[in-house]
């Protein structure tokens, strides 16, 4: 199946791509030791939120698919053929180049140069980008894509609620900024990761741990900017709605900065648990490598509450 980068599904915490200059993270303690799949299916949904709200990437993609899917994804890694779960982001071949440019030496420096410059106090614009990213997000995503039903539904009142927070957020600050870049910056170089080879040579295991307090700095810049993520994850909730077979659908309800996001996620059951449909869907699809997947547009990356991943730059 063709597809590419995509925001994770319920989602994801962070419009990225497009609003000035805000990414996304903050460490939390170890979380239990994760379980593939849930009991039930609202468990399903409801575990990965919990792991993303403890930055347990490593436990995120543990719970996400059965072990032997899972097994599969590790070896595609070291090969450089998926990026599971990473290639759900939106640009996600730009992840390396990202971390490279933020750990780089005069990185902190070099980006708030770029921000006084281009952004520090223009409001208005970084208002009205973001209003018309939304709109541009929300078309494409109901028009364009190999988006499954539920995802287009579940993206785009998550674009429009992230469109709405950033066309009121204070983007253009220059001090939530310069704490911003320097969180970032330190986040990233810690990770060790500047290419593509960095994430083969680790693997998917070794990676995904690297990333966890990176995920947990950008969070914290989001904060900074008034959207609590973590509170965000906290506050989802997941009700089963029908049950047939090994077939299920789960209402999941969240608020996104104002906005709440109402959406329908479908489930299935492998060996007896649980599993969210569109990644098990994604995942399998990764494993024919990069090649297969189809271009997007980088406002299709809505926040999720099962991803928070995504960073938001100039």
């Amino acid at each position: 199946m063709s597809r590419s980068p995509r925001p994770l599904p319920f989602a994801r915490l962070a419009f990225a791509g497009a609003f000035a200059c805000t990414l996304l993270l903050a460490a939390c303690e170890r979380p239990a030791p994760a379980v593939p799949g849930g009991d039930r299916p609202a468990q399903a949904v409801l575990q990965l939120a919990r792991r993303l709200r403890d930055n347990d990437t490593v436990g995120f993609a543990t719970v996400a698919v059965p072990p032997e899917l899972h097994a599969r994804l590790e070896t595609a890694w070291r090969t450089g053929r998926s990026r599971w779960p990473l290639d759900e982001l939106p640009l996600e071949d730009r992840l390396p180049a990202m971390l490279a440019a933020l750990s780089a030496d005069d990185a902190r420096d070099a980006l708030q140069k770029t921000f006084d410059r281009q952004f520090a106090n223009a409001g208005d614009d970084l208002r009205s980008a973001a209003t018309s990213l939304g709109v541009f997000g929300v078309e494409y995503i109901r028009k364009e894509g190999s988006y499954s039903a539920a995802e287009r539904d579940h993206y785009a009142q998550s674009v429009a609620a992230m469109s709405r927070w950033a066309a009121d957020a204070p983007l253009s600050d220059p001090r939530r900024a310069r704490g911003a870049i320097a969180l970032l910056t330190t986040a990233a170089r810690r990770t060790g990761i500047a290419s593509a080879d960095d994430l083969a040579n680790l693997g998917m295991q070794e990676s995904l741990e690297r990333l966890g307090p990176f995920l947990a700095a950008s969070k914290q810049a989001f904060a900074s900017y008034g959207l609590d993520l973590d509170a965000t994850l906290d506050g989802l909730t997941a009700t089963l709605v029908q049950q047939t077979g090994d077939a299920a659908t789960v209402r999941v309800r969240y608020t996104l900065g104002t906005q709440v996001v109402d959406t329908l996620l479908q489930v299935q059951r492998i060996d007896g648990r649980w599993y969210l449909e569109d990644y098990l869907r994604n995942a399998e699809a990764s494993l024919d490598g990069p090649g297969a997947r189809e271009p997007r547009a980088p406002a299709a990356s809505a926040a999720s509450p099962s991803a928070g991943f995504a960073a938001a730059s100039p």
